[in-house]
């Protein structure tokens, strides 16, 4: 599902037109701790076909995500609504950039039956950034969890959201509407913002995390950075006091690979021990569930970690 957008120079189209001048980065040696394997499984071809059938976008595909092959071949996939072109350019992200479509009224009926097809427990649900709309498509969420509510009563559901920056009453929106799992990542530091997520705002998303506690105290919140971007060890351990000091639940940290030789390069590839490091500090700092691998991506394993999640919050209850 890739959408060609802008043409820049002799007819040319590219993915990533503010990317396309750039000089190309040394793309580091993977270690090989960075390893999977390639998708072709006869249940990777059918979860493929499911949905292409149903007209749904999925982040798997469009963030080139090393974990595909595991993950549909699982008949796992993270839903990816509001189109396939983001309003933004971050620097270390697959995902088109461009002027959107208008939005698709059908959506949140084919993600619902999508997810009954596929037959999920726990369904991931994330967008492109729509800064374009007036709620930054807030209602959109609230309608795609409505029909998955309704088409499908007993999965859970677990929203990855943008930052709706400057969109007054989206967040509200989308908590009102009870999702399980409010995810919304950090990325990275504050340092890197400039570089890697100009559009964004580090404190903003900070603060919308620690919101949605304000508005929903049982609601699971939970937050991923990648590493490898030029980060400092205090500058990660800073970062995990900020979301714990929004009362933050679940902490993802993975290995950031980049899509091509256009985008923000490889500083550092992170050894297992130093991801084992990382994990053991944040559940020292009072989060009730990392998650901190290479290959540790925000929905990797989510239903899994959704249930180790409430077994978390009630052992602490119980304590």
């Amino acid at each position: 599902m890739v959408i060609l957008l802008d043409n820049i120079g002799k007819g040319k189209s590219v993915r990533h037109p503010e990317k396309a001048n750039k000089p190309d980065s040394v793309m580091l040696r993977k270690p090989n701790w960075i390893r999977v394997k390639a998708p072709g499984t006869k249940a990777f071809k059918e979860t493929q076909k499911t949905i292409k059938d149903n007209d749904i976008v999925t982040v798997c595909t469009e963030a080139a995500c090393p974990n595909i092959g595991e993950c549909f071949d699982k008949k796992h996939a993270s839903f990816m609504i509001m189109g396939e072109i983001c309003t933004r350019a971050c620097a270390f992200c697959n995902v088109a950039t461009g002027k959107p479509l208008p939005l698709d009224k059908n959506e949140s009926q084919n993600v619902a039956s999508g997810v009954a097809k596929l037959g999920l427990e726990h369904v991931v649900i994330t967008s492109v950034d729509r800064d374009d709309l007036a709620d930054g498509g807030a209602s959109h969420f609230v309608d795609v969890i409505g029909a998955i509510r309704k088409k499908c009563p007993k999965t859970t559901i677990e929203v990855l959201t943008p930052d709706f920056l400057k969109k007054e009453g989206a967040l509200e929106q989308v908590v009102a509407a009870k999702p399980d799992v409010f995810n919304h990542n950090l990325e990275t530091v504050p340092s890197n913002y400039l570089t890697v997520c100009p559009g964004s705002r580090y404190f903003y998303s900070i603060r919308l995390l620690q919101r949605v506690k304000e508005l929903d105290p049982n609601m699971f919140t939970k937050s991923g950075i990648m590493v490898g971007l030029g980060e400092s060890r205090n500058e990660i351990l800073q970062l995990m006091d900020d979301l714990r000091s929004a009362n933050v639940d679940f902490l993802t940290i993975g290995q950031y690979l980049a899509p091509s030789r256009k985008h923000h390069p490889v500083k550092k590839f992170i050894t297992p021990d130093e991801f084992k490091s990382y994990e053991t500090i944040a559940y020292s700092k009072g989060f009730l569930l990392v998650s901190a691998s290479p290959l540790t991506r925000s929905s990797h394993h989510a239903g899994a970690d959704f249930e180790k999640l409430r077994a978390a919050r009630l052992a602490k209850t119980n304590a």
